[in-house]
């Protein structure tokens, strides 16, 4: 088959996507042992996506959500494709918003029962006083659409009003976004890679990350733990946490509406409670040092290339059933309908 990773120059886009084009060429390799003809194209323009759909390739990889246009409003390249029906890995935009707004993620998975940190978000001045926040401390300060760490730092655990304003105020200036404020769960952490290949078949590679802890004694997995590779993924020993890590991200999964494959972020308090913090829908495929290839490894063994493999698997049986021609008739199929 004919196969596009479709990219963009990504390194001031502070959203989800698979990485730098390096990335996006281990994951070429892997296609093209697979024995598909397959290229990396780095989208920039309206015309670069037109130049794609003109080439009518059987399926494109979507190693970003979106491509920014200056002066004018991203390109959804999930909106993009499907208007111009060509087939293309993961989720929907209706889905992929849950990804870039945690707010919304964590509203509609509330409504639907799921488990979810309690939150609100902020602006700078819009809280006067302690007393008309709608948590107590300590909380928990991100912004509301970045990945990767993000604007995460041990500040953004804040114990007073005052660390509280200050922290919301630098997110609003860094992001131009309201900020989102969670309670601070103190249990343990975890991610759950989780791949549907066809017919509601599902690998889940659930692990526990263990940040590093810093200079004030915390383990927060900010921006700059995950610059350094310093957190350490590990499998979860005991089988009944395992068993509940699980069964709340396929239950978010399933909730969100989630194809193909999805990377979901759990913590627990002090008592073990799981909770829904964020979905990943277009998580990093870094040979090496990302969570949803590692997370697999680790659970199953698999390797990188199987991985790739497993990911895939949606996008090629569509393809495939795309391709699929129609047969005419079996004329003794219809001899028997007649009887």
């Amino acid at each position: 088959m004919n196969i596009e990773i479709i990219t963009t120059p990504n390194k001031e886009l502070k959203e989800t996507g698979f990485g730098t084009i390096k990335s996006c060429f281990s994951v070429l390799n892997t296609i093209q042992a697979m024995g598909h003809s397959a290229k990396v194209t780095e989208c920039k323009t309206r015309q670069d996506l037109d130049d794609v759909v003109k080439r009518k390739p059987d399926l494109v990889v979507l190693a970003v959500k979106y491509i920014p246009i200056k002066k004018k409003d991203d390109i959804w390249l999930s909106d993009f494709f499907c208007e111009h029906n060509i087939n293309f890995t993961g989720s929907s935009r209706e889905v992929l918003k849950f990804d870039s707004n945690k707010v919304l993620a964590k509203t509609h998975l509330t409504n639907k029962g799921i488990n979810t940190a309690n939150y609100f978000i902020a602006v700078p001045g819009q809280y006067k006083k302690e007393s008309e926040l709608p948590i107590t401390f300590p909380l928990f300060v991100k912004p509301l659409d970045a990945a990767n760490g993000n604007g995460i730092d041990d500040l953004s655990y804040v114990t007073n009003f005052k660390d509280f304003e200050n922290k919301v105020l630098s997110l609003y200036d860094s992001f131009n976004l309201p900020v989102l404020v969670e309670e601070y769960l103190d249990g343990r952490e975890f991610t759950v890679a989780v791949i549907n290949t066809t017919h509601e078949d599902f690998v889940i590679s659930a692990v526990e990350i263990i940040p590093p802890t810093s200079s004030n004694g915390l383990r927060i997995l900010g921006e700059q733990a995950k610059k350094d590779d310093s957190e350490n993924l590990i499998t979860i020993v005991d089988k009944e946490v395992e068993h509940r890590v699980t069964s709340l991200a396929i239950d978010a999964f399933n909730a969100l509406g989630v194809r193909d494959f999805g990377r979901i972020d759990i913590k627990t308090d002090n008592n073990g409670e799981c909770f829904f913090m964020e979905a990943n829908l277009v998580p990093g495929m870094t040979f090496g040092s990302s969570y949803f290839p590692l997370a697999c490894d680790i659970a199953h063994n698999f390797s990188y290339d199987k991985v790739i493999e497993l990911i895939l698997a949606g996008g090629l049986n569509r393809a495939s059933a795309i391709n699929r021609p129609i047969l005419p008739p079996d004329p003794d199929d219809s001899f028997v309908t007649a009887i």
